[in-house]
């Protein structure tokens, strides 16, 4: 069971602020990204600088912070993708990222790298990307393990 309140509490963190609510079930992706690139416009019409912002989601989550990304076409936007490079986003060919992206996937998982993504994108400045080795498989991200969770709050807060 994904247990997202949590991974919310661990990702968590008094140097950033933390904004994350847990999608519907059967969300329309495409409009939903949509959705999430206007709450975005909003923090930047508010002052937050877009180096500041970091898109983070896990699995179809991984896929929506993918096409928010796309949606919104900052190049100073981070995105931090856990396990999030499959179906959706293989199919969809103009989905492209822009900005400075992070993804972990774990080996035991059938779904891997996003190095594809990357290579059909061509506004990247960063592409950083590990594996972790749980044997959790797709369960790896289910809940708050070091092994995603440190990385991931360190690149939020620009520590790598």
């Amino acid at each position: 069971v994904y247990d997202f309140p949590q991974v919310k509490a661990k990702l968590s963190d008094p140097s950033y602020n933390l904004i994350a609510y847990h999608r519907p079930k059967n969300t329309e992706p495409f409009s939903f990204a949509k959705q999430l690139a206007d709450d975005v416009r909003k923090l930047l019409a508010a002052g937050v600088k877009p180096q500041n912002i970091t898109l983070i989601g896990f699995s179809r989550g991984g896929a929506l912070s993918i096409l928010t990304n796309h949606e919104l076409q900052l190049p100073d936007i981070k995105t931090i993708i856990l396990a999030g490079c499959a179906g959706l986003v293989a199919r969809h060919k103009a989905v492209k990222v822009t900005g400075n992206v992070y993804s972990i996937f774990e080996t035991s998982d059938q779904v891997g790298s996003c190095q594809f993504l990357i290579d059909r994108s061509d506004k990247v400045n960063t592409f950083n990307e590990i594996a972790i080795s749980t044997g959790k498989s797709h369960g790896a991200f289910y809940l708050p393990r070091e092994e995603w969770l440190t990385p991931a709050k360190q690149w939020i807060k620009h520590e790598n």
